[in-house]
C-alpha cells in the first residue's frame, strides 16, 4: 500500500486526495470488470464527463502559416489536412513573436507582459498562487498532462507539476537538440524530465513526446482529461531520422530545408498517431482537439552553437511565413499569426473564421466550455470565444495588445487595424496597417490615418499601464 501511495502522490499543489480517490475507484471498477467484455469497459474507463469535453491542445515550435501543406507547404501534411477538413480553421489567431510569452498567455489568459515574460526564459515566469488554465481544469476535476515543452521555469522545482499538471514530461526549459535532449550550453543543459526528474533515455524528440502523451491517454480513467502536448519541433536544430529524410519530395532540395521538410513531416505523423488514439479509446467525438504554433516561423541558423554538438546540419531554416510579413520576433503578422484548427466532432461545424482571436482566449473559453468560475478576478486579457466556435458568433470589437521581446515595441490590432509602435521613446517608428486589405503590411496608412492611429495609440497606453502587475517576486 505504501508503494502504492508513492505511485499516486502528485507532485507539487496537485489535490492528493481527489487523486487517490480516483485510482481507488478505477482499481475498484478493473477490479469489478475482470470477468466483462474488455472493450466496453475500456470505453467506459476513458470516456470521462458525459458533458465536459476532454481537451488536447498541440502547440508546434516556430511553424510557419506556409510551412503546412493546407497552407500550400511543400512538405506534405495529410494528417493535418485531413484534420483542416474536419476542423473550424481560425484564420485571424495571434500568439506572441517568441515562445516563452505564448505559453505564458496560453496558461494564464493574460498578456505575456503583465508577468514581465516577454523573452524566451529559464527563470520561473509566473507567481506560485496564479491561477493556471491545468489548475482550473483541475477544479473541476480534470486529470491534466504535459508532454513537451515547458520553458516557464526551467529548475525541475519550478516545472509543471507545480503550477497544475498531474503528470508532465519532456524539456523544462526550450526547445532541445533532437537526440542528445539538451538544452543550450550552461546550467540548463540537461533539462530532459519524467514529473521534474531529470532523466536519460534515447530516442528522437518528436517520437518521444508522442509515446509519452499516448501512454498518458491510454490510462484507465473516471475523468475529463486535459492533455498540453507543446512539441519542440520545428525548433532548431532539426536532424531527423533517415526514414523521414527520404521521404521527403526529391523537389526540396539542401540539407537543412529536407531535415526541416522532415521534422514537419515527421510532426505531421504524430499528430495523426495521437488523433488515431483518440478514436481507438472511442473519445474523439467528445474531444475538442487545437492544433496551434506559438510564433512563426525562423529562419535563424540550425546548427547553432549555443547547442551541445548533436551532429545536426549547418544552414539557415527555411520557415515559411508567406504572404505575411516578418518571422519570428517581429510584431508583424508573420511573427505573431500562426496557423489553428479546432475539431471538436459534432459540436463544431468544419469551415474557416476571420475573427481575430489570440493565444489568451483560450482559458477564458476553456473555463466557459467546462463550467469553471473563480472566486476572484483572474483579470484575463483573452475573452471566451466559443460563441465564435460553436455558432460562428462575431465578437465584439477588441482591442489585442502584443509585446515584442526585449520590450522593443508594441501593436494593437482593433478591428481591421493595426498599430506597430517600435523603438526608444523620443525615436519611436510607428506604422498602421488595415490587415483586412493589406494582410501583408506592406503600406503604410500613418499619415492619411491620423485620428486611427491616435485612437489606437491612446488605447494602446491604457493597456499598457497594467504590465509587470504580476512580476515574479517576493513570492
Amino acid at each position: 500500500m505504501i508503494q502504492y501511495l508513492a505511485m499516486v502522490q502528485p507532485h507539487g499543489r496537485s489535490s492528493f486526495r481527489r487523486k487517490f480517490l480516483n485510482h481507488i475507484i478505477t482499481l475498484v471498477i478493473l477490479g469489478l470488470a475482470a470477468d466483462l467484455p474488455q472493450t466496453n469497459w475500456t470505453k467506459r474507463l476513458h470516456a470521462g464527463h458525459p458533458e465536459h469535453p476532454n481537451i488536447v491542445f498541440i502547440m508546434a515550435d516556430d511553424l510557419g502559416w506556409s510551412d503546412v501543406s493546407f497552407h500550400g507547404g511543400n512538405a506534405p501534411t495529410p494528417h493535418l489536412d485531413r484534420l483542416a477538413s474536419e476542423s473550424l480553421e481560425l484564420k485571424q489567431h495571434y500568439v506572441a513573436p517568441v515562445c516563452s510569452p505564448t505559453r505564458t498567455g496560453l496558461m494564464t489568459g493574460r498578456c505575456w507582459s503583465r508577468f514581465g515574460v516577454v523573452n524566451p526564459q529559464n527563470q520561473r515566469a509566473l507567481p506560485w498562487e496564479t491561477v493556471t488554465l491545468p489548475r482550473a481544469l483541475q477544479s473541476v476535476g480534470y486529470d491534466t498532462c504535459l508532454t513537451g515543452k515547458w520553458h516557464l521555469g526551467s529548475l525541475p522545482e519550478e516545472g509543471p507539476n507545480h503550477f497544475g499538471f498531474d503528470h508532465s514530461y519532456g524539456s523544462l526549459a526550450g526547445g532541445v537538440s533532437p537526440w542528445n535532449h539538451r538544452y543550450k550550453k550552461g546550467p540548463f543543459t540537461e533539462t530532459w524530465h519524467r514529473n521534474e526528474t531529470r532523466i536519460e533515455e534515447p530516442g528522437h524528440v518528436t517520437d518521444l513526446i508522442t509515446t509519452e502523451a499516448i501512454a498518458w491517454l491510454k490510462r484507465p480513467r473516471m475523468a475529463p482529461f486535459f492533455l498540453y502536448v507543446p512539441y519542440t519541433a520545428v525548433h532548431l536544430p532539426v536532424k531527423e531520422p533517415q526514414i523521414w529524410v527520404d521521404a521527403v519530395p526529391a523537389s526540396i532540395t539542401g540539407d537543412v530545408r529536407r531535415h526541416y521538410a522532415a521534422s514537419i513531416m515527421h510532426l505531421d505523423d504524430c499528430v495523426g498517431k495521437l488523433l488515431s488514439t483518440l478514436e481507438e479509446l472511442d473519445v474523439r467525438d467528445n474531444t475538442l482537439v487545437v492544433f496551434t504554433s506559438d510564433n512563426g516561423g525562423s529562419t535563424a541558423e540550425n546548427n547553432d552553437l549555443k547547442y551541445p554538438d548533436d551532429n545536426c546540419p549547418n544552414g539557415r531554416l527555411p520557415g515559411n511565413n508567406a504572404p505575411l510579413r516578418g518571422q519570428k520576433g517581429d510584431l508583424y503578422e508573420g511573427g505573431t499569426r500562426v496557423p489553428t484548427l479546432v475539431c471538436w466532432p459534432r459540436k463544431i461545424s468544419p469551415g474557416a473564421s476571420d475573427e481575430p482571436v489570440q493565444i489568451t482566449d483560450w482559458m477564458p473559453t476553456f473555463s466557459a466550455l467546462v463550467d469553471y468560475q473563480s472566486d476572484k478576478d483572474l483579470k484575463w486579457d483573452g475573452t471566451d470565444i466559443s460563441a465564435v466556435l460553436l455558432e460562428r458568433k462575431p465578437l465584439p470589437e477588441r482591442a489585442l495588445y502584443t509585446v515584442a521581446p526585449s520590450w522593443r515595441g508594441r501593436s494593437l490590432r482593433w478591428g481591421d487595424w493595426k498599430l506597430i509602435v517600435q523603438g526608444k521613446e523620443g525615436q519611436e517608428r510607428r506604422e498602421l496597417f488595415n490587415i483586412r486589405t493589406d494582410p501583408g503590411e506592406s503600406r503604410n496608412r500613418l499619415d492619411e490615418e491620423t485620428e486611427v492611429a491616435d485612437r489606437l495609440r491612446e488605447a494602446m497606453d491604457q493597456i499598457a499601464a497594467d504590465d509587470r502587475d504580476s512580476v515574479v517576486g517576493g513570492d
